[in-house]
């Protein structure tokens, strides 16, 4: 929605202070100009990236459009469910906890947290840790190297996107210059009609450097932004799941692993500490962990 409304306040102040300057409005509407910039952005953009890259990028606008981030309720899930991991690990045996991990769609404790499951990539990072935890070999300070390492590769995945769209702003002036220069060769090729249509010519081809220069710095470098904020938001609950089991493998309780992946997430989105108690302590709630933990073991 900030998006959208971003866009009107854009466009409607750049269209009305060019009129109450005194322009004609109808000079601004140049197709082919628009045709031409937007064509080489987007044949440029397809030359530059792979196709993996270009579908990602669409996902991404997705994302920005609906401001898919992790909210309150997302972390709560995710810090609840290593709470139900950590307990089983303490209490049961690696057979008896191993199924959750081999399988989390048919475990009674992933299946509580949908907003988990649904995202893929999350769940097998959950997964991958809690597995070389059962291993038992893996000291923390390895884990950590790993984890480090493969939050690097998601992060570099994930910001392609953002630089992709960072490229295409930057070249979208010069672009525009291309468009421009087109119109003068036009305008050129009238340079024997009246003034006035001479003028309307160049008027047109100066279009093409104002399309560039303001779908540069006021959409496309804006919407590549806004995708860098977005993806980074989306892996805050990666670092929280790093910080709660490396506290896990270092002897801490799994309350206070928790707390330790608590403290990495925003202000804004952090859930409070009775909060987190009332997700995975207090008896008697329908969604909380110990009555997840007693329908795992009936």
């Amino acid at each position: 929605m900030t998006i959208i409304i971003g866009l009107i306040i854009t466009i409607v102040s750049l269209i009305g202070g060019f009129a109450a300057l005194g322009g004609k409005v109808s000079v601004l509407w140049q197709p082919w100009e628009l045709v031409i910039i937007l064509g080489i952005a987007l044949g440029a953009y397809i030359i530059a990236n792979p196709m993996k890259s270009i579908m990602d990028t669409v996902r991404a606008l997705g994302e920005i459009m609906r401001n898919a981030i992790p909210k309150k309720r997302d972390y709560l899930d995710v810090l609840a469910l290593l709470y139900g991991l950590m307990r089983e690990l303490r209490a049961k045996g690696r057979n008896e906890v191993e199924p959750h991990i081999e399988d989390p769609r048919s475990s009674s404790i992933f299946q509580n947290f949908p907003s988990v499951l649904n995202n893929p990539r999350l769940t097998t990072f959950i997964c991958d840790y809690f597995r070389l935890i059962i291993v038992g070999n893996a000291r923390a300070h390895e884990i950590e190297a790993l984890v480090d390492e493969e939050l690097h590769t998601i992060h570099r995945d994930q910001m392609k996107p953002y630089g992709a769209l960072s490229v295409m702003a930057e070249a979208l002036p010069a672009i525009g210059i291309v468009a421009a220069v087109l119109g003068v060769i036009k305008a050129m090729g009238a340079i024997d009609q009246s003034p006035q249509i001479l003028g309307s010519l160049i008027g047109a081809a100066l279009v093409g450097t104002f399309i560039g220069i303001f779908s540069s710095y006021a959409i496309v470098g804006p919407l590549a932004q806004k995708i860098k904020s977005v993806r980074e938001k989306r892996l805050r609950p990666y670092i929280a799941v790093k910080q709660t089991l490396l506290a896990f493998m270092n002897g801490a309780a799994p309350q206070i692993a928790l707390e330790h992946g608590r403290k990495t997430i925003s202000e804004h989105d952090r859930p409070t500490i009775d909060e987190v108690e009332s997700e995975t302590m207090s008896p008697g709630g329908a969604d909380n962990v110990q009555d997840i933990l007693q329908k795992g073991a009936a």
